[in-house]
């Protein structure tokens, strides 16, 4: 249950990336005009653009960008330079030695949804807010140059939810179960009882996370803790998410002990069988379970990235199309701001959303792009408004301090909000003094409207929700600092989402395309930690298949 209580609010995955082509243009595979006239483009190489021009003759391949070394074919081209794309080549320079690659991206900058504002003494973010410390995420950081830049929050800080009209603590440990008051005593030896397997036996099928929540831990726990969690972390039904997809760790904890705790205490034993690997010394050691940022937010790490890469992300690249040669060889070709481009590569990772590698995958592979176009994504919106420190209500302060991670509101429970951040309370120097920042998400998989409403409506909506539990009824008006409506947000891992992703995968192996590889948040998972976590493993992965290409 222990994995359960991990209510740190995140605006999670999805925001891990932006579409390597513009969401308000339509995909083209087509050659512009200017290259199908009966003239010729003649590219002059000028520093590190390619100048266009048009010169009489016949039509002419678009030229091979130099990588600024010798090969001139690259080892790998990653499609999309949001956080998986950058840490993917961060993890093959670091890693595993191999700086022969290319980062495109369609946006003219990197960090894909990563979206930090700085204005009038406030740092917000629009995206992602903050990740969970593990240690892949903070060698990244270290990799990057920003072991200084690291910002943690409280581990004792309090999340809370929302029950009955009052704001109420979450357990944050085991000492913490007898006491708190989110749940009834019945609820609570319903879960005890639950966890050590006196309940029913799972089902022939796959489970949604409500029902596996429900037969194991009784519908408090669902109802008080994991519906809200899901809202937050997912802005998506529980009643459709896959608990195998999308708390994998949690459903194999069963699946491997016969119940949630017999699987705990297994994992526990088997840990402590094997030999420990010592952790890199340079890595910090968080305490308890907190959230980390940097000083100057998220935006940090994707542009310590891209300065440490250099010439080898190139930005305003829209993919046109992938081919693949007799020689086993990738040729992707692009439009860029100084004409048509084509790289060649012996592997392609796509870290594009889903519905983006659909489409550009298609001419690839039609099994393959139909599988990518399963999967769903809800708009949410992000809200961030300030009050003075005395809006907030006298009983949800603490020592005098509005102190917390920030608080979930159960779809049950009359609020239209998902969930509330309390910026200012988790990182320092978010807001000026005297003043509270609160990040908000609306939205969701139930609540789909939210894009035909206004900014101003959206405020209000807020405004509205949190004078009901945190902001006192008669505070005066916020002061609005940003809205950000994302029509595609987050990648919701429902039943059946492993299936299709593996048949996505096992369309392009089995089409002769074993060198294109599928990353980014709808693979890995939603949180921004998983993002990189998944690009270690994807960077292993081409690793592993350049090594077969070469003694092959």
């Amino acid at each position: 249950m222990s994995s359960f209580t991990r209510t740190h609010i995140h605006f999670p995955a999805s925001k891990c990336y932006r579409s390597v082509i513009p969401l308000s243009s339509p995909l083209s595979f087509s050659i512009p005009s200017v290259c199908r006239r009966k003239n010729r483009v003649k590219f002059i190489h000028r520093g590190r653009g390619i100048q266009c021009s048009v010169a009489e003759g016949p039509v002419t391949d678009a030229p091979s960008l130099s990588t600024g070394n010798s090969q001139s074919v690259l080892d790998c081209v990653i499609v999309g330079a949001g956080i998986s794309g950058l840490c993917i080549a961060q993890a093959l320079v670091t890693k595993h030695q191999n700086s022969n690659l290319m980062v495109t991206e369609a946006r003219d900058s990197v960090g894909g949804n990563i979206t930090t504002v700085e204005r009038d003494g406030y740092l917000w973010e629009e995206g992602p807010n903050s990740f969970q410390p593990s240690d892949p995420i903070l060698t990244m950081a270290l990799d990057s140059g920003l072991k200084n830049e690291l910002v943690l929050g409280d581990p004792n800080a309090p999340r809370f939810v929302l029950w009955n009209g009052k704001l109420r603590p979450v357990p944050a440990k085991p000492t913490d179960l007898p006491l708190f008051d989110l749940m009834s005593i019945p609820g609570k030896i319903r879960a005890g009882f639950g966890a050590i397997g006196l309940r029913p036996s799972p089902p022939g099928h796959e489970e949604t996370v409500e029902e596996f929540v429900r037969r194991n831990l009784g519908s408090e726990v669902f109802e008080r803790l994991i519906e809200p969690f899901c809202s937050g972390v997912y802005a998506g039904d529980p009643s459709k998410l896959s608990m195998k997809a999308a708390f994998g760790k949690v459903w194999k904890l069963e699946q491997n002990g016969g119940s949630i705790i017999g699987g705990t205490i297994k994992a526990i034993q088997e840990k402590s069988s094997i030999p420990k690997t010592p952790r890199d010394p340079r890595l910090p050691k968080p305490k308890g379970q907190t959230v980390g940022s940097f000083r100057k937010g998220l935006i940090m790490l994707p542009n310590a990235i891209f300065s440490r890469l250099g010439n080898k992300v190139k930005l305003s690249w829209n993919l046109s199309s992938i081919t693949k040669s007799d020689n086993g060889l990738y040729t992707l070709l692009y439009e860029t701001p100084d004409g048509m481009v084509s790289l060649e590569s012996k592997s392609v990772v796509m870290t594009v959303p889903s519905y983006v590698a659909s489409s550009i995958l298609h001419p690839v592979s039609a099994v393959a792009a139909d599988s990518l176009s399963k999967f769903y994504y809800p708009p949410v919106a992000a809200v961030t408004i300030s009050y003075p420190k005395e809006a907030i209500r006298e009983e949800c302060l603490i020592d005098g301090e509005l102190k917390g991670f920030g608080q979930l509101h159960p779809r049950s429970q009359g609020v239209e909000t998902l969930g509330t951040i309390y910026s200012s309370s988790l990182f320092p120097n978010r807001a000026p003094p005297g003043r509270i920042l609160l990040l908000n998400y609306i939205g969701g998989v139930t609540n789909t409207g939210i894009m035909s409403k206004t900014e101003s409506q959206l405020v209000e909506a807020v405004d509205r929700d949190l004078r009901k539990m945190l902001i006192n009824p008669n505070a005066q008006e916020p002061l609005v600092l940003g809205i950000r409506k994302w029509p595609q947000a987050i990648p919701q891992f429902n039943v059946g989402h492993l299936d299709v992703l593996d048949a996505a995968k096992s369309a392009l192996n089995d089409g002769g395309f074993k060198g294109v590889f599928l990353g980014g948040n709808y693979v890995s998972g939603v949180a921004l930690g998983r993002c990189v976590e998944g690009a270690y493993e994807v960077a292993a992965e081409v690793t592993d298949f350049l090594s077969f290409v070469q003694t092959s």
